[in-house]
Order: structure tokens, then C-alpha cells, then sequence
């Protein structure tokens, strides 16, 4: 599994400072390193603390303010694309190599739904975090399509705040208490044109960044195996015959190679949904009985035995006491 590392980047603590923020005092609070280096828990307390000591539209100004020459090679390559269906895709592909985070992506004959899942969070990301991260995604499809884009709505789990700040700069329709934290499209915005696209200049880049995600996934079967059976559990429990055809293997060739790593599917499926239930019971406000189903358990019960085997308390216990702890 991807190790729980996230690099804070040079050119975004530059560009805080240059808004005011006081960057020194919150890597300080959250005791980050002056490499940059962090886990997820220690990224959310940086943001923690620079949204409480700064005004409530830093995370969109920093979006706001970014110049092209400040964007990482994964925003270049979507910057460069040429429409904002190929935009999505290329983010999507490359969000690991900005740390252990997924862009997830949900198409319907009506609507584009984009969300971030920090795959190693025990709590939702900071609202400025957020604002930071929605509002880049957006500046860039604006940016590139040179049209003022408006999102159909920005869903966030938090409670109603900073409304004005925000319906200012997105211009939508805000919902709050979410079970998520998502910027909502019409579908029709994936056909919409980049007047940035640059063929040659992807030529260029793609090949660097499809070099990284391999190295990165590196002795990756295992986290391809985990990959395709989180996205084969929604609302089944996948078995080791369907994670087979998906990775176009079979069964007995998937247990195999699962051995020849040292674990067994049933391991790897008990992990996955453990990590996921932690994921989602401490970052949304799902209920306990929805996440159960998504798991592909067939009843309440049996998903809280399992997760009382995990962490040594029910579901409920457990995001009671992350609630708490907030």
C-alpha cells in the first residue's frame, strides 16, 4: 500500500505566505518537518491550524492566486488536456503521486460528482484544506476552458459557515452537513473544449508521470488487488472469481501470487473493507447500516462483529469517540 506520506510543496507555502498566513507558527503547531514530509493526520493538523489563524478565504485564495508556473506536472498535464472529460482522467490517474488520496469520480446521464478520498483519514480534511483543494479543481476548468464554469452545487460535510465567502467564488448552490466533501457538475461540462490544449506538449510530460505511477506502485500487485476489490464492494462482497476477471487472471493464479506476497485474498478483502469502514465512518456522515451495505455485508450485525474484531468496539463506539475527539 502506498506509504502515508504527503509532501508539502515549496511553492504552496510560498504562495501562503505571500496571502499573510502564518505558515512558520502552523507548521510549528503541527509539528511538521522543514522537509515537508508528513502523514495525513499531520497534514490535517498543519491546515487545522492555519485555518484558525487565518481569514476564512485562504484556501480559495491560494487557488485563486496560483499561477500556471506554480502548478505540479499533474495540473500541467490536465491544464494542457483537451476537454474536461480527459481533465478528470488525468487527475483521477495521477492523484497518488500528491500522497495517499484518491480523486474519485461518479458520471450520470445528469451529473459529474468530484470528490478527494484521503485514504489514510481518520477524520474530514480541514474546511480550508478543502476550499484550497475545490477551488483549484475549478480555477483549472476555468482556466482552461476560458469560460466562467459554475458548478450545479458544493457539497460539504461541515456545518453551515463562511456561506458568503463561498457562494461568492463558486457561485452555486451550497448544501452542508453533506456526506461528503464534492464539487457537482452537469454532465454536459464534459464535452466542454480546453483552449490550453498543448498535444506537444502532453508528449512531453505523460511519459514522465506514467513513469512515476509505475514506480510508485513498484511490487504493486498487492495494491492492484485491493484497487479492484474496493471498487468491485458496493453493495456485494466481491469474490476472489470477480477481483480474478477484473485483473484478467484466474482464481487460482490470483491466490497464488497473493501467497507468493505473503497474504491470502480473504486477507486482503478483510483489510480493505477495514480500511474502508474506518474511512468512512470517520469522514462522513454515512449511516452505520449504508456503509455496512457498501462493504457488502449482508447485515448490520455481521459488519459489526467484524469491526469490533478490528478495533475493539462497534461502528457507533468508534465514530463516537472520533467525534469527540475533534
Amino acid at each position: 500500500m502506498n506509504p502515508d506520506l504527503i509532501h508539502v510543496r515549496p511553492a504552496v507555502l510560498s504562495r501562503l505566505l505571500r496571502l499573510g498566513a502564518n505558515v512558520d507558527q502552523a507548521m510549528a503547531r503541527a509539528h511538521v518537518p522543514a522537509s515537508g514530509g508528513v502523514d495525513t493526520a499531520r497534514y490535517f493538523a498543519f491546515w487545522e491550524a492555519l485555518g484558525a489563524a487565518s481569514p476564512p478565504d485562504i484556501g480559495i485564495r491560494l487557488a485563486a492566486e496560483a499561477t500556471v508556473h506554480e502548478y505540479d506536472l499533474s495540473l500541467l498535464a490536465a491544464l494542457h488536456s483537451p476537454d474536461v472529460r480527459t481533465v478528470f482522467e488525468k487527475l483521477a490517474r495521477y492523484k497518488r503521486l500528491c500522497g495517499p488520496q484518491d480523486l474519485d469520480l461518479s458520471f450520470s446521464a445528469k451529473e459529474v460528482v468530484v470528490s478527494t478520498v484521503w485514504l489514510n483519514a481518520a477524520t474530514p480534511p480541514p474546511p480550508r484544506l478543502v476550499d484550497a483543494m475545490t477551488a483549484t479543481l475549478l480555477v483549472l476548468l476555468r482556466r482552461g476552458s476560458g469560460q466562467a464554469l459554475v458548478p450545479k452545487r458544493l457539497e460539504l460535510t461541515r456545518e453551515r459557515s463562511d456561506e458568503a465567502t463561498l457562494a461568492r467564488f463558486f457561485g452555486c448552490p451550497l448544501k452542508f452537513r453533506a456526506s461528503r466533501d464534492a464539487l457537482v457538475f452537469d454532465a454536459t461540462i464534459l464535452q466542454t473544449p480546453f483552449v490550453t490544449h498543448n498535444a506537444d506538449l502532453l508528449r512531453t510530460l505523460l511519459p514522465s508521470l506514467d513513469a512515476r505511477v509505475a514506480r510508485q506502485r513498484g511490487n504493486g500487485f498487492v495494491d492492484e488487488v485491493r484497487e479492484v476489490v474496493a471498487k468491485c464492494m458496493s453493495g456485494e462482497r466481491p469474490t476472489a472469481d470477480k477481483v480474478a476477471h477484473e485483473l484478467a487472471t484466474s482464481a487460482r493464479t490470483l491466490q497464488r501470487r497473493l501467497q507468493a506476497h505473503g497474504t491470502t485474498y480473504q486477507a486482503v478483502l478483510d483489510e480493505t473493507r477495514h480500511h474502508t469502514a474506518r474511512r468512512l465512518l470517520g469522514t462522513t456522515r454515512i449511516e452505520i447500516a449504508e456503509i455496512a451495505f457498501l462493504l457488502g455485508f449482508e447485515e448490520l450485525n455481521s459488519f459489526t462483529r467484524a469491526f469490533r474484531v478490528w478495533e475493539g468496539k462497534t461502528p457507533k463506539q468508534w465514530r463516537e469517540v472520533r467525534g469527540a475527539m475533534r
